[in-house]
Formats: structure tokens, sequence, C-alpha cells
């Protein structure tokens, strides 16, 4: 799946802006933001913020939020926001706050060992 590369640049340009030291990865079907070496944001057809669990369900009263479910079992502390939920700067910093405040707190995904050839 390619990913809306007009949310991935509004997601970049707010990130620099801010001086937040981030790298991208191609993942999931999508391009993830990587802050602190830990998914921090994602974009596909839509935004993925990794937030809080304890601010979720408020979250999820927001416009165009919905649960993150690939498998049929939302995950916790994870939510997508679909274009209508991000359409202006106010929307996307809103997001982008919740993730970037959440990320020190967040665990990071253990490192895989490096095949030896």
């Amino acid at each position: 799946m390619a990913y809306d590369t007009a949310i991935s640049n509004r997601v970049s340009d707010l990130l620099t802006s801010r001086r937040v030291s981030f790298e991208t990865k191609a993942m999931m079907g999508g391009l993830c933001f990587m802050v602190n070496d830990k998914m921090c944001l994602g974009v596909t057809d839509k935004l993925m913020v990794r937030l809080d669990p304890a601010v979720e369900s408020e979250s999820l009263k927001l416009r165009g939020c919905r649960p993150m479910d690939f498998t049929g079992r939302p995950m916790k502390g994870y939510v997508f926001v679909h274009p209508e939920g991000i359409e202006t700067e106010t929307q996307l910093r809103h997001w982008v706050n919740l993730a970037l405040e959440f990320n020190p707190r967040a665990k990071a995904s253990k490192k895989r060992a490096k095949r030896s050839s």
C-alpha cells in the first residue's frame, strides 16, 4: 500500500519546525516516523498515532479517530486518524503533540539480532 505523501510531508514539516530529531522507515505498508528509536507516528492513507493508553478513550471521541486494528483486535495505545480529523494544522498539531508527549515513556521494540553470514 502506498502512503499519502501529503500527510507525510505535513508531519515531517511539523516535526522539523519543532526541531524534533526523527527518522522515517517504511513499515506496515506505510511510512513510520521514529523518535528516539521508537515508533511515534505513521502514515498510510491516514495518520497512525502512538499515544498514552490513558488518553486513548477520550481521543477516540474526536473527529476521524478510530482504534488501530490490523488483525480484528485493536492495539492499545495506537489510533488511526482519518483525513477528516487532520484537515487543519491545529488538528494535526494536536495528534503530533499527543504522540510526542508519550514518546519518552513508550517502550522501544527489542532490537533484532543481526544474522551472521
